[in-house]
């Protein structure tokens, strides 16, 4: 019960990353693009890192137990590929105009787009992040299953990529009706389907939970980080500020978290 305690904190402690992006946007009164730049690559960074070097080998390790390795190896790399699929068709569901990757600046929305249409764009995002979300918390939680040093990186890196998804809801929402705290309820709200999706795919798949399902697991969470990352913070943050700081910013997360790694886990 203690591990199934802490990986719902985890995930839940990853989910509330939504509201810090959401004080961001609400609290601003014009957009700091350069400092989002860096933010999205410095994101995108730590997704990167984590997902090749910790959860990709997790993954193998975990199926390598079960069906040898190298059925491991292959089963690995389609479970990888198997997440960007999925991650894709989501996506791919989601009308472009409320996708992450259109954060919008907040001098922009405040000027340019009637309060109706910002409200529906605001409603629109929360739900969208909300069903992406799914995914990304029963993924934490499962990984919280596995222990600290593991599952810690990952809901760190899961956290600071919720923070831009807190800004894209909240942005919207607030200069639709100039409520602060519904701005931020909107935005936290899309943030707590993570702890949801953990619960709800613990409940279903608790008495399937093996090193196979783990492996599988991983290596899906893996693609989609990858995914995210390429597709959503690397176009947001170079549209944001010049090539040079989202590349910066991509090399900083990566040092940041691998330091991270060696140093406290």
């Amino acid at each position: 019960m203690e591990k199934e305690l802490f990986a719902i904190l985890l995930t839940l402690f990853a989910g509330l990353a939504t509201g810090i992006g959401s004080l961001f946007a609400i609290i601003a009164k014009k957009t700091n693009t350069r400092f989002l730049a860096v933010s999205l690559g410095f994101s995108a960074g730590v997704m990167i890192y984590v997902s090749m070097i910790e959860i990709f080998q997790k993954a193998r390790e975990s199926l390598n137990s079960v069906v040898g390795e190298n059925n491991a190896a292959w089963l690995t790399v389609i479970s990888f590929f198997g997440g960007i699929l999925l991650i894709a068709i989501i996506d791919k569901l989601i009308p472009s105009n409320e996708n992450v990757k259109e954060i919008r600046r907040v001098e922009e929305l405040r000027h340019s787009t009637p309060e109706k249409k910002l409200m529906r764009m605001g409603s629109v995002t929360a739900l969208a992040i909300g069903i992406h979300n799914f995914p990304e918390g029963f993924a934490t939680f499962i990984s919280g299953l596995q222990g600290a040093s593991f599952a810690i990186p990952i809901a760190f890196a899961i956290a600071i990529h919720n923070i831009p998804e807190g800004i894209a809801v909240s942005v919207p929402i607030y200069h639709a009706t100039g409520k602060r705290k519904k701005a931020f309820l909107y935005s936290l709200l899309s943030g707590l389907t993570e702890p949801l999706g953990a619960l709800i795919g613990y409940i279903f798949l608790r008495r399937f939970l093996n090193d196979m399902i783990f492996g599988i697991v991983f290596a899906s969470v893996a693609g989609i980080m990858i995914f995210i990352s390429l597709n959503e913070l690397l176009p947001a943050a170079m549209e944001y500020g010049k090539h040079e700081l989202s590349i910066y910013g991509l090399i900083g997360g990566m040092l940041f978290i691998a330091l991270s790694l060696q140093i406290f886990i």
